[in-house]
């Protein structure tokens, strides 16, 4: 098992399509719900963050069973993939249910809390009540998505994520708004219309895969037992990347704490730049993920240390390569670029210095994330959770002092990811390195 230049594009070209295609879905509900009313757009943001906060606990488990899917699948033990995936979606189903059941406890006793206004706070509940439905269906999809991820064959994943948008625009828009006969439901239309669309996606998924894939093949849909001794194992690698999920999104959440002690106008400026940014990290995030699979699988089919390197090489510099030209064009024009998110020309003038350090930010990030996406898919994911702890502990460190202490600009600050990024590829290098890291799993 070899992977080529062209080999590693088809594999994360597809991913990088549903994660912009996902990406769609946020800016269509955002769109549709703007139009409702500025209460209805603010409550869908903050119930929508703490939605994303409980699915990325699923997520998380996705990624260790994708890490062992991949493994099974480079040591051709095809078999003992339909028994992960099984054991993972009985794990997910229970975890959505307790999940299900807590959104009530959270809405009550946090948003409560959280959110100053009444009318705010009714929406935001109104919201979950409906979104939580979706837990099921979407938890049970990203098993989908990890099945599909392990084997290196994601051009499926392009196809549900076109699926899932279109669900979506349709939904919401007859749902919010009313059409068609069916009643007006605004913010619980978008949920509805949201968790309806996850289970189209799911659905797509099932029939696809019983239609186009070997199920003896692979042992899928026959192992309908929970076996704790299977579950372990899947645990000792997921129960790391589950913790991971939650720890990755908290550096920008500590970053935004830090922002709003600059101003008002430092504030607004981070928001766009993370806007921006997100993009970027979208092509870093699909070839992250495709070395995580790779990794395994060359480890499985009992390739050495060099060629695993030579792949992480190989991915690293395609990222390169996808992601600078958008570089340049954003560097060249980034007055067009900022224009997107604000008319405020005091604000644009404001945002230049940001975005340039933004954009040189994406050298160090994307051999960072790729090179620690590849420690987890070692199996070694224990590993990797270090490496984030210490990753973060500095970053919190820097990030205190210049901005409380130092009281920098939102430029220089934003030079925090400089240190994020370069502590991802130091630590992440010098274990792939140094480390015995041939994990059996």
């Amino acid at each position: 098992m070899n992977f080529s230049y062209k080999q590693i594009w088809l594999i994360a070209y597809p991913i990088l399509i549903s994660l912009l295609m996902e990406h769609m879905i946020n800016v269509t509900d955002t769109s549709f719900l703007g139009h409702v009313g500025e209460v209805e757009l603010g409550a869908s943001a903050l119930a929508g963050v703490l939605y994303m906060a409980i699915y990325m606990l699923g997520f998380g488990f996705s990624i260790g069973a994708q890490i062992l899917i991949a493994r099974r699948n480079g040591e051709q033990k095809y078999g003992e993939i339909g028994g992960i995936f099984m054991q993972g979606a009985f794990f997910l189903l229970a975890l959505a249910t307790v999940m299900f059941f807590l959104c009530d406890y959270i809405t009550t006793h946090i948003l409560g809390r959280l959110i100053s206004s009444d009318q705010v706070y009714a929406a935001a509940a109104s919201y979950l009540e409906w979104r939580r439905y979706g837990l099921f269906f979407s938890f049970i999809a990203i098993l989908f998505r990890a099945f599909y991820i392990g084997i290196t064959e994601t051009r499926t994943l392009t196809l549900n994520s076109v699926v899932m948008v279109l669900s979506n625009v349709v939904f919401n828009y007859i749902l919010i708004f009313g059409k068609f006969g069916f009643p007006a439901l605004g913010i619980a239309g978008a949920a509805i219309g949201s968790s309806l669309a996850e289970l189209v996606s799911l659905l797509f998924y099932v029939v696809y895969t019983w239609l186009k894939v070997d199920k003896k093949k692979y042992a899928l849909f026959q192992r309908f037992a929970f076996r704790l001794s299977e579950f372990k194992r899947i645990w000792s690698i997921s129960c790391w990347t589950m913790l991971q999920s939650i720890l990755f999104p908290s550096q920008w959440f500590l970053f935004f704490i830090a922002m709003e002690h600059l101003g008002e106008r430092s504030l607004a400026i981070a928001n766009i730049m993370r806007s921006i940014n997100t993009c970027f990290f979208m092509v870093i995030f699909a070839f992250a993920d495709t070395a995580s699979s790779m990794v395994s699988n060359l480890l499985g089919s009992g390739k050495d240390k060099s060629e695993i390197r030579l792949v992480c090489r190989r991915v690293i510099k395609l990222t390169y390569l996808i992601g600078i030209p958008f570089l340049l064009l954003s560097a060249l024009f980034p007055t067009a670029l900022l224009q997107i998110y604000t008319n405020n020309e005091d604000l644009v003038q404001a945002a230049l210095p940001t975005t340039y350090v933004m954009l040189v930010g994406y050298f160090l990030s994307a051999p960072g994330l790729v090179l620690f996406n590849a420690v987890s898919g070692t199996g070694n994911t224990n590993q990797s959770m270090r490496i984030m702890l210490m990753t973060i502990a500095v970053y919190v460190v820097y990030v205190v002092v210049m901005v409380m202490y130092f009281k920098v600009d939102v430029a220089v600050a934003w030079t925090s990811e400089y240190i994020y990024g370069g502590m991802l590829l130091l630590l992440s290098y010098f274990y792939l390195r140094n480390r015995d890291w041939n994990k059996h799993i």
